[in-house]
């Protein structure tokens, strides 16, 4: 049955995570590492968007910085003027219910005010001035698990406890330094930080043992699509990984996933839903 808490209040929108719910991924960059360059004209941004609400996707999730391995940090200006445009569009003429993946707090305050509903971090709300942005604007936010920065995140990442007692843990300080910023506890979400700052054995056992964070109380966001360990584990290109991106959407669910970041809305809303009626022994979602 859905409560209150599995509500999450997204602007004018209300987001029920009582069971799982797809973010479809729109990346406006050039050099976004499965898809840049693919959505950077307004009008095709518009369009994938439109396609991707259709196959089922609750949240649109729109970047406007590449947060691929060895990816360098935009200006602001640059971010913003990738971002804003296509945001406004998305919620003027579709409504949708938009995420923004910026870490930075200009553009949070200004995708706010332009009427988004989410703001999903990699940096966990870091940066300079970020943490003052996410509880003036009020909208929920995804933390995310992730060592050093996109650039060099994934030179020999190392851990001195098991992945994910460190991620357990890194999480569990961002939540308190968010709820001591004025970021309430109900507007936070957790994404564990699959292929940030993580070897391909890091990510496997991560995800074998997720359930480990459902202990912090927050919804879990995951985010595993075309991404890199699949392609080592099965030997495929990016365009090939779908087929193991699915199953690993499936192992989420079952592990307590709640939101799942994925390019491929469809195939990924089937595969959830199936994974959901099988853990739910039949019933109606």
């Amino acid at each position: 049955m859905t409560t209150t808490a599995n509500i999450l209040h997204c602007g004018r929108h209300r987001l029920d995570l009582s069971y799982p719910r797809v973010m479809g991924i729109l990346n406006v960059t050039p050099d976004s590492f499965s898809d840049g360059g693919c959505h950077v004209a307004l009008d095709d941004a518009l369009h994938h968007a439109e396609k991707m609400l259709a196959e089922g996707a609750a949240v649109i999730d729109v970047g406007g910085e590449s947060t691929r391995p060895g990816a360098s940090p935009v200006s602001v200006q640059q971010e913003m003027d990738r971002v804003m445009p296509v945001v406004e569009r998305l919620v003027g003429e579709l409504d949708a219910l938009v995420s923004v993946d910026t870490s930075t707090p200009e553009v949070m305050q200004e995708v706010s005010a332009q009427g988004a509903g989410m703001i999903n971090d990699v940096r966990a709300l870091r940066r300079p001035g970020a943490l003052a942005a996410a509880a003036h604007c009020g909208l929920p936010v995804c933390l995310m698990h992730m060592l050093g920065e996109p650039a060099d995140m994934q030179q020999a990442p190392h851990y001195d406890e098991p992945v994910e007692q460190a991620v357990l843990h890194f999480l569990a300080e961002r939540v308190a330094v968010c709820e001591a910023a004025g970021v309430r506890r109900e507007r936070l979400l957790l994404d564990p930080g699959f292929g940030f700052a993580k070897t391909v054995e890091h990510n496997l056992r991560l995800l074998n043992r997720m359930a480990t964070l459902k202990e912090l109380g927050l919804p879990l966001m995951v985010g595993m699509s075309r991404k890199s360990m699949i392609g080592k584990v099965l030997g495929r290109a990016v365009e090939e990984r779908l087929p193991g991106g699915l199953a690993l959407t499936s192992l989420a669910v079952e592990r307590g996933a709640r939101l799942l970041r994925v390019h491929d809305v469809g195939p990924s809303v089937d595969a959830i839903n199936m994974t959901w009626n099988v853990l739910q022994e039949g019933t109606e979602l």
